[in-house]
């Protein structure tokens, strides 16, 4: 009998899977999950292999000493990166906006007038004016201000206030007008300028400086100019109250980075295609090129730019020249992202179209090995690459319940989504694609602005609800939870995540089903999309209905909805999908240390 641990190096976590060995028979006796040192693939990858080795060790009651073999998985590298698409300065060459939508703005509807300072409004300036107030001013002074201009002859349409006293200001006032108040770049509003306040209904949004042609009709501009601010009014969609002040022609100036042409160097064929083509165009691109040798992009653009990046992160990963790094899969997405709208105050940004691009880039088997040495060092023991993952990752799907031979697993990991077949006779076909949970965290977090991966990682992950109380909050499926205790203040009235430790609010001004339709949407555009590609490629004939079971293997498998979006794309192929349970204990998770431990003992078998 041989203790043998197999050893599963991911992009997220490294896992463990203790056993004892003998005439081919396995007895499994501990498992054990840690986070990934370093890039998958990379020799750092060693610590964490030691330290999930140990902690499996430990939990069997077994001395390292014992241990006679470590196998590790052949491991593949991916990086993926984001290629903007056409805008990365959006051009306004005639406006100021401030957008911030502040939670009580004062009055309704619009006024447009020329910018003055409070303290010189009581001069009588003539024609329509827009009062830009200051910090440190009292409302009940501002009103008094207001008011004595007002009497004096001055035609006021609208205010803009530092503080946020916008209500209080206008249940003051003599004439009621628009209000838009917590302005904290107020001092950068320009005075002297053609300006315009909208300011909605509750319940309601601006209809007015949201439509491009309602900015044409307040400030007279021609096709040309309105052109330029469309960017404006698509950053103003959806607010309640919002300003835009028209400045000097030139404030602004015109930069543009193209998006280039992605080359993409197949066996047989090389195909180009441009970016701005979208994702389909370059999928389809794609698959004329398969099986794929490199891919580069035009040097001087977005695509070339991120292509370099992902070879020169991973020539000081792994050490080797970058002309010797290729890319072997991409994924792209189309998606919408935020561009910062120039000539803002408050942070505006405008949805752009987007594609997003994941590469993977494949390391060789050397690199593996010196993780294994290294872990052997570590460790007083022998170690070596026990095999690769896909043909593993189907080993150890085999002792999930229910499963038989052949059977294709899909491993949704953090970097790629890997398809194997194992057919009856035990022989296996495998294929690694690029894109999977790290892909989905990132188009999350551009499609929704939160510039924070902590963040977009609870969104991918946890169910939604809205407090409406503090004490009940209505879930994503539209039932209502009460609760016993209040709810903490700063989750009141906001769209939250249901995670292990409460509801954690969400800092973006979408409603409930914006957010979902979004995370939704990611998963689906990568997961089920790349689901679909890889099992194509090694089912017979490609033709998925030749397919009985697929397993969901790996991290992701273990998502709230991820799973049921599997299956159901794959229901009208007669395929059984579910997520597998590896031993019937340990659900999708050790299914490639198990199988390295598996296939192990039956080579060691006589």
């Amino acid at each position: 009998m041989e203790l043998v641990v197999g050893v599963d190096v991911g992009n997220s976590t490294t896992e463990a899977c203790l056993a004892q060995v003998g005439k081919g028979a396995v007895t499994l006796l501990a498992t054990a999950l840690t986070r990934t040192t370093g890039v998958k693939g990379t020799p750092k990858n060693a610590d964490g292999a030691v330290t999930a080795v140990r902690a499996a060790l430990e939990r069997a009651g077994v001395t390292p000493d014992a241990l006679h073999r470590v196998l590790l998985n052949e491991a593949t590298p991916v990086i993926s990166g984001l290629a903007m698409e056409t805008i990365t300065e959006t051009i306004i060459t005639e406006s100021t906006m401030i957008g911030h939508n502040p939670a009580t703005p004062g009055g309704t509807g619009i006024g447009v007038g020329v910018t003055v300072a409070i303290g010189d409004v009581l001069d009588g300036p003539e024609g329509p004016v827009v009062v830009v107030v200051p910090p440190g001013w009292d409302f009940d002074d501002v009103a008094a201000t207001l008011n004595a201009a007002v009497d004096k002859g001055v035609d006021l349409t609208a205010a803009i206030l530092a503080g946020d006293d916008a209500v209080l200001v206008t249940n003051r006032l003599t004439r009621k007008v628009p209000v838009v108040d917590e302005v904290a770049a107020v001092e950068k509003v320009p005075l002297g300028m053609l300006s315009a306040v909208e300011v909605a209904p509750p319940g309601r949004t601006i209809r007015t400086l949201s439509n491009s042609y309602g900015l044409a009709t307040v400030f007279g501009l021609d096709p040309q100019q309105t052109r330029q601010v469309a960017p404006v009014a698509r950053a103003l969609t959806g607010n309640r109250s919002a300003v835009v002040v028209r400045t000097p022609t030139g404030d602004v100036t015109d930069r543009r980075i193209p998006v280039g042409e992605l080359t993409l160097r197949g066996e047989a064929r090389t195909v180009r295609v441009d970016v701005d083509a979208g994702a389909e165009a370059i999928m389809d691109a794609l698959a004329r090129a398969q099986p794929l040798v490199d891919a580069t992009g035009e040097p001087g653009t977005h695509v070339g730019g991120m292509l370099a990046q992902v070879r020169d992160t991973m020539t000081d990963i792994t050490g080797q020249p970058a002309s010797e790094i290729a890319i072997r899969d991409v994924l792209a997405v189309d998606t919408m992202v935020p561009a910062e709208v120039r000539g803002g105050l408050a942070g505006e940004v405008a949805l752009e179209n987007a594609v997003a691009l994941a590469a993977m880039v494949r390391t060789d088997r050397s690199r593996m090995q010196a993780v294994a040495d290294r872990v052997a060092d570590e460790l007083g023991t022998s170690a070596a690459v026990g095999g690769i993952e896909g043909a593993m990752a189907a080993l150890g799907a085999l002792t999930t319940p229910g499963v038989e031979r052949p059977v294709a697993v899909l491993d949704l990991g953090g970097g790629s989504t890997d398809a194997a077949l194992l057919d009856r006779d035990g022989a296996c076909v495998a294929m690694h694609v690029a894109g999977a949970g790290e892909l989905v965290t990132k188009l999350i977090d551009a499609e929704l602005a939160l510039d924070n991966r902590e963040t977009a990682e609870h969104v991918k992950r946890h169910p939604l609800a809205k407090v409406e109380s503090f004490y009940h909050l209505r879930h994503e499926d539209g039932t209502v939870q009460f609760v016993q205790e209040p709810l903490p203040p700063q989750v009141f009235a906001r769209v939250v995540t249901l995670g292990a430790d409460g509801p954690s609010p969400v800092p973006t001004r979408l409603n409930l089903d914006a957010i979902r339709r979004v995370r939704r949407e990611a998963k689906r555009r990568v997961f089920v999309v790349n689901a679909l590609r890889a099992l194509r490629q090694v089912a017979p004939r490609g033709d998925l209905r030749a397919l009985d079971f697929v397993v969901l293997l790996g991290g992701s498998a273990l998502d709230f909805e991820v799973p049921d979006m599997l299956a159901d794309a794959l229901a009208p192929y007669g395929v059984v999908c579910g997520t597998g349970n590896v031993h019937g204990t340990e659900g999708p998770r050790n299914a490639v240390a198990s199988g390295l431990v598996m296939a192990y003992a039956q080579a060691a078998a006589p």
